[in-house]
């Protein structure tokens, strides 16, 4: 396994887009209502994205892509441009619920592995490199989210050490989204 810097010129951006689509589906479904325009307009938007250190596509030893890791930490931040109304709604909710990065953070934002590979331990893989790498780059812990209705990525979470140190929530309507925002002291 390796990882490479996403860059839409080079590599499969409809197989990114799903991977993006993977991680929060059930926000995409409630704002599109339809998997197939969803995918459509992340992959869209990824060919709008600068090409960003933070965003890995990881792959396997043919060079495919097998998923994706997207991390910041409090030296870097989101680069903000034009996108869809409902992407940028996205953006908001995540606003409310995600981790707040703090001075010498490793957060990890998304982590998707291929649907027909999950099961096999590359997602934890995917996560002990990152640890690793934050360990060897002195970061303070490492953060991360686990949607409340994913309660297998929470007990992975938990089984590798990370513990819940703030819950938030946004409600819209009928539609409730919520993280456990986790830590890994390191």
């Amino acid at each position: 396994m390796k990882y490479e810097t996403f860059n839409p010129d080079v590599h499969d951006t409809l197989k990114v887009a799903r991977l993006v689509y993977d991680v929060d589906f059930r926000t995409f479904d409630m704002l599109f209502k339809n998997t197939d325009k969803a995918v459509k307009t992340i992959e869209k938007d990824l060919h709008k994205r600068q090409i960003d250190d933070y965003f890995k596509v990881i792959l396997n030893e043919n060079n495919e892509i097998i998923g994706i890791l997207i991390i910041y930490t409090s030296k870097t931040s989101h680069k903000f441009y034009l996108k869809s109304l409902r992407l940028w709604i996205v953006d908001v909710l995540d606003y409310f619920v995600l981790c707040d990065i703090e001075d010498n953070d490793f957060y990890i934002a998304e982590i998707a592995i291929d649907e027909s590979l999950r099961g096999q331990g590359l997602g934890k893989s995917v996560l002990l490199d990152a640890i690793d790498y934050a360990r060897k780059k002195d970061y303070n812990r490492v953060t991360l989210d686990a949607d409340f209705r994913n309660s297998g990525a929470k007990a992975l979470y938990e089984r590798m050490g990370f513990q819940v140190f703030k819950k938030k929530q946004v409600k819209i309507g009928s539609f409730l989204r919520g993280m456990s925002n986790m830590e890994l002291i390191l």
